[in-house]
C-alpha cells in the first residue's frame, strides 16, 4: 500500500507546531521557567513519570528566563519532534503505521533541493561585533541546560549540523551537540567512533588541507529535514534530497551569509561558523543518550561568524539522556520499521512479524527483539537474528527471538519465554548440564543449561544522565502546580554519581546552573590543545585536572 499523503508534511517548524496544537498535542507553559534549572527537568517528567506514548505532549515554554534573570522573547519547544510516535508522524504528514514505508521510499527516490534567494531564516542577521557584544550573539538565544547538576553549559541539542566534503562538495547533515562557550564560540562534538560521523570525516579532510571547516548549525526546521540527522545514511548521500523524498517535494534552501554552505530556507535559527582543525577544546560533561554523563573530552571549537533567524523564531530543544526520551522515540519510530523492512525484503526472511528495540534505560541499540510467526523454520529464525545484529554496527549487542504470542515490550513475558522455551545447550552458548526441572513436558529434554551473566558494576562509571535530584524535585513541584497529568516517578528518576567524576566538573555544572557558563568557556579556551583527535579524554592529557577512575 502506498503512503497516504507524504506531500502533506509541514514545510517548517511553526506549521508543524500549529498542527500539533490543532490536535491537542501541545502543552503551553506561560509560567516563568528558568531554562538553566527548571525547563528540561519539567519536560523530563513525562518520560520519568510513567506516562504512556499517547499521553505525552510537546511543551511550549513562552516565558523563559535565565539563571541571571535574563529574559528572552523567543519561546522554547521541547518534545515537538518526537515526544510520541504520533507527534513524529505528524512531522512527516503520514499515519504512524506508514513511517517505515515513507523512509524506504525517500531513500530509494530522493528529491533534489531547490535554491532560493530570499529566505525567512535570514530576516534577522547578526555578524561582526554584534556576536561578541555583552548580551549579544549566542546569549540572545534561550539555550537550556539539559542535565542540570551535571552539564557544564547550556547545550544546543535538536541540531542539524551541516558540513561539506571539500573533495566532492556533497553536504552532510548530522545531529551533534554543541556547548555554549562564549557569545561567539561553541564546543561541538562529532562522533569519531564507528568510522566517524559524517561531519568528523569532513573535519579530517579539512585538517589535511590546513583549513578551518565551515559548519552551519540549524536550530528548528521542517521535521522531515531534521529527522535525517539521527539516521545513519551513507556518507555520500545528499540528506537534503532524502528529506525532499520524505516530504514529496524539494526542500527550499538558501546560501549562508558568511560560509559556503546551503541550509533550509525556512529554518528558525541558523548559526554559521568555522571549526578549528588545529586546536581542540575541552567539552563536557554532558548527559548522553546512552544513559550516563559523557565526561570531559577534547572536542571541536567553533567560532561563530553569523547568527541568522526569523523575526519571530521558535527555539527547539530535545529531551535526551536516560531512555525513554524524545531522542529514543525519534530513533525508535524510524529504526524499527526500517529493520523490519530490511529483514522481510532485503533478506527475504519468512515468518518475521515485528522488530522491537528495547527502550527503557538501554537506549534501543543494544537489545533487539525479533518476533516470528508460529512454526517459522529454525533456519529463518537464526537468519532473522543475524540480520538484525548486523544491519548497523551500533545495533544488536543482544538479539532475542520470540514467538508471536510474546509481546516484546513486556520484559516479563520475554523472561518467561527464555525460562520455558529456550534450551540453553542448543539455543546459545551455555554452561551445560542443568536439570530441566519443573515445567511443561511438551518437547522438553531431561537437561538444559545455565546462562551465567554477571551484571554487577565492575568499576567506577560516569553519573547517571538525568538532572540531579534537587532539580527534578523542583520540577515535579512545578508540574503539580500547573495541574499537569498525574505522574508516578519511575526509578531511576534523577541523576546520581557512580564513582567516575572529578570535583572540577561539579564546579562547572554549578556554574552552568548559575548562568556562569562563560567563565567555564574562558577556562577551556585557555586549555586548547593541538595534535589530538576529537574525543580525546582531557584526563589523558591533563592528568592533574581529572584523576583516573578507581578500580573497585
Amino acid at each position: 500500500m502506498k503512503p497516504s499523503a507524504p506531500q502533506d508534511a509541514p514545510s517548517d517548524l511553526q506549521e508543524h507546531l500549529a498542527r500539533l496544537t490543532e490536535r491537542g498535542l501541545v502543552t503551553r507553559i506561560d509560567r516563568r521557567i528558568d531554562k538553566d534549572s527548571e525547563l528540561h527537568p519539567l519536560a523530563r517528567w513525562q518520560f520519568q513519570g510513567g506516562l504512556r506514548d499517547e499521553e505525552r505532549r510537546a511543551f511550549l515554554f513562552t516565558n523563559v528566563v535565565g539563571a541571571k534573570g535574563e529574559t528572552y522573547d523567543i519561546p522554547v519547544l521541547v518534545g515537538g519532534l518526537a515526544a510520541s510516535p504520533e507527534i513524529y508522524a505528524i512531522g512527516l504528514g503520514v499515519p504512524v503505521s506508514e513511517i517505515g514505508k515513507v523512509w524506504v521510499k525517500a531513500m530509494a527516490a530522493p528529491i533534489a533541493p531547490v535554491l532560493v534567494e530570499d529566505a525567512p531564516c535570514q530576516e534577522v542577521v547578526m555578524t561582526g561585533a554584534e556576536l561578541s557584544a555583552e548580551g549579544g550573539g549566542l546569549a540572545t538565544l534561550p539555550v537550556p541546560i539539559s542535565t542540570p547538576g551535571f552539564d557544564s553549559a547550556p547545550y544546543l541539542t535538536a541540531t542539524l549540523c551541516v558540513t561539506k566534503d571539500p573533495d566532492n562538495n556533497v553536504q552532510n547533515m548530522g545531529t551533534y551537540r554543541a556547548a555554549l562557550k562564549a557569545n561567539d564560540r561553541l564546543g561541538v562534538r562529532m562522533a569519531s567512533r564507528l568510522s566517524g560521523a559524517g561531519g568528523y570525516l569532513h573535519w579530517q579532510k579539512y585538517k589535511k588541507l590546513g583549513q578551518p571547516m565551515p559548519c552551519a548549525i540549524v536550530v528548528g526546521c521542517a521535521p522531515a529535514v531534521l529527522f535525517t540527522g539521527p539516521q545513519k545514511l551513507p556518507i555520500d548521500v545528499d540528506e537534503m534530497a532524502v528529506a525532499g523524498g520524505l516530504t514529496g517535494k524539494p526542500i527550499r534552501t538558501v546560501r549562508c551569509k558568511t560560509i559556503d554552505l546551503v541550509v533550509p530556507a525556512d529554518s528558525e535559527i541558523v548559526i554559521e561558523g568555522l571549526i578549528d582543525t588545529d586546536l581542540l577544546e575541552p567539552e563536557g560533561p554532558f548527559g548522553e543518550s546512552h544513559g550516563h554523563v559523557a565526561l570531559e573530552d577534547f572536542n571541536m571549537s567553533m567560532r561563530v561568524t553569523a547568527i541568522t533567524r526569523k523575526r519571530k523564531p521558535i527555539f527547539i530543544s530535545i529531551v535526551s539522556q536516560v531512555t525513554p526520551s524524545e531522542s529514543s522515540v525519534l530513533k525508535r519510530v524510524a529504526y524499527e520499521p526500517m529493520f523490519l523492512e530490511h529483514l522481510r525484503h532485503a533478506l527475504g526472511i519468512r515468518g518475521v512479524k515485528r522488530v522491537v528495540m528495547h527502550e527503557p534505560l538501554s537506549n534501543l541499540r543494544k537489545i533487539i527483539f525479533v518476533q516470528f510467526e508460529k512454526g517459522t523454520p529454525k533456519t529463518e529464525v537464526w537468519r532473522g537474528m543475524q540480520g538484525a545484529a548486523t544491519l548497523q554496527a551500533q545495533c544488536g549487542k543482544l538479539v532475542i527471538a520470540v514467538s508471536e504470542d510474546i509481546v516484546p515490550e513486556n520484559a516479563d513475558a520475554v523472561f518467561w519465554s527464555l525460562a520455558y522455551r529456550s534450551n540453553f545447550m542448543e539455543d546459545l552458548l551455555v554452561v551445560p548440564y542443568r536439570s530441566s526441572g519443573h515445567g511443561p513436558k511438551s518437547g522438553r529434554g531431561a537437561m538444559e543449561g545455565t546462562l551465567m551473566i554477571d551484571a554487577t558494576l565492575k568499576h567506577d562509571m560516569p553519573p547517571l544522565a538525568l538532572p540531579a535530584e534537587e532539580f527534578m524535585t523542583r520540577a515535579k513541584g512545578i508540574w503539580e502546580e500547573l495541574g499537569l497529568p498525574r505522574i508516578v516517578p519511575q526509578s531511576p528518576w534523577h541523576g546520581y554519581q557512580l564513582g567516575d567524576w572529578a570535583p572540577e566538573w561539579t564546579l562547572t555544572a554549578t556554574a552552568a546552573v548559575a548562568g556562569d557558563w562563560r567563565q567555564s568557556g574562558e577556562s577551556t579556551y585557555g586549555r586548547r590543545h593541538g595534535n589530538l583527535i576529537p574525543e580525546t579524554p582531557t584526563r589523558s592529557v591533563e592528568p592533574s585536572k581529572s584523576p583516573k577512575p578507581s578500580k573497585s
